[in-house]
C-alpha cells in the first residue's frame, strides 16, 4: 500500500472489511464519467464502487487529461477507459456503444461533469449571457439526461444513475453564481427521471457534498472562504472528503438502499440545514 494515496489506502481498507469475498456491489457494472485527477469527487466514487466489487468503466476529457487519469484507470483496473466530452458529437454515445460490447448491461452511472464560461460564471446571474447559460446548461444539466437515456436500455435488471449537485441549487451562495439555476435544473430533472425509470428499477439520485477543493471549484471566485464558512457552521464542524462522498454513493448504488430514489442527498456533515 506503500505507493497509495491516502484516499486509495482508504478504500483499500474498507474492501478488506466488507463481508463476503467481493462486498456489496459484486458482479455489478459501473460507469464513471468526470474523473478529472485524483482529487476528484468522481474519483472517490470510483473508487468506492471498485471496493465494493463492482468492475468500473472510466472516461477523461481529452489527450490534456490522460497523463492525471490514465492512471486512475490502472488503478481502478478499468476495462474501458474512453474519451468523452460531452460537447463532441458522438463521443457519448460511442462510450455507451463501448459498454453494450464490452459488458452488454450496466448497473451503475455516475456523471460528475459541470462547466460555465468564465466571465459568466464570475458575473451576476442577471448578465449571464444566453451563450454561456445555454452552454453551461448543456454540459452540466442536459448531459446528464442524455446519459440516462443511453443507460436505460443497458439496465436491464434495474440500476443507479447519480449526478453531482451542491446546496447553491437550493439556496443562494455568494460567488456560485449561474452554477446554482443550472444545479436547481439538474436536481428538479433527476426528480422527473426518477418517476420515469423507477417502473424499471432504475433509481435516480443527486449527490449534493459540501465544498471539497477540486479542479472544478478552482474555478469558483473566493471558494477558499466558502471552505472556511462550512467547516466552521456544520454540525459536524469539519469538512467532507471524496471518501465520504464515495462511501455514501456507493452505499446508494447498493441493493441495501433499493427503495430510495428520486432524492438530494447531502453529504455536507449537516451544513444544509444551518447553512
Amino acid at each position: 500500500m506503500s505507493d497509495m494515496t491516502p484516499t486509495e489506502k482508504f478504500f483499500a481498507k474498507l474492501k478488506q472489511r466488507v463481508e463476503g469475498p467481493e462486498g456489496a456491489l459484486a458482479g455489478k457494472k459501473a460507469l464513471v464519467v468526470g474523473i478529472a485527477n485524483n482529487q476528484s469527487i468522481a474519483y472517490g466514487c470510483a473508487l468506492a464502487f471498485r471496493a465494493l466489487g463492482a468492475e468500473v468503466a472510466i472516461t477523461y476529457l481529452n489527450e490534456k487529461t490522460k497523463p492525471h487519469t490514465q492512471p486512475l484507470a490502472e488503478r481502478l483496473e478499468a476495462p474501458l477507459y474512453l474519451p468523452c466530452d460531452v460537447r463532441e458529437e458522438g463521443q457519448l454515445e460511442a462510450v455507451f456503444d463501448a459498454i453494450a460490447k464490452t459488458w452488454g448491461k450496466l448497473d451503475i452511472a455516475l456523471h460528475s461533469i459541470a462547466f460555465a464560461p468564465r466571465e459568466d460564471l464570475h458575473g451576476r446571474v442577471t448578465d449571464c449571457s444566453r451563450e454561456g447559460f445555454l452552454m453551461a446548461m448543456d454540459v452540466s444539466c442536459h448531459s446528464f439526461i442524455r446519459m440516462a437515456k443511453l443507460a436505460e436500455p443497458l439496465m436491464k435488471d434495474g440500476g443507479a444513475l447519480f449526478t453531482m449537485s451542491y446546496y447553491g441549487a437550493e439556496k443562494v451562495v455568494e460567488n456560485y453564481n449561474v452554477m446554482g439555476p443550472v444545479k436547481a435544473a439538474l436536481e428538479a430533472s433527476a426528480r422527473y427521471m426518477a418517476v420515469e425509470l423507477g417502473p424499471k428499477g432504475i433509481r435516480v439520485h443527486s449527490i449534493s457534498p459540501g465544498p471539497i477543493q477540486t479542479r472544478a471549484a478552482s474555478g469558483i471566485d473566493r471558494f477558499d472562504e466558502l471552505m472556511e464558512k462550512a467547516a466552521s457552521r456544520a454540525p459536524r464542524r469539519m469538512l467532507v472528503t471524496i471518501e465520504d462522498v464515495g462511501a455514501a454513493t456507493a452505499f446508494l448504488a447498493s441493493d441495501y438502499a433499493k427503495l430510495i430514489t428520486g432524492d438530494t442527498i447531502y453529504v455536507d456533515g449537516g451544513y444544509h440545514v444551518v447553512g
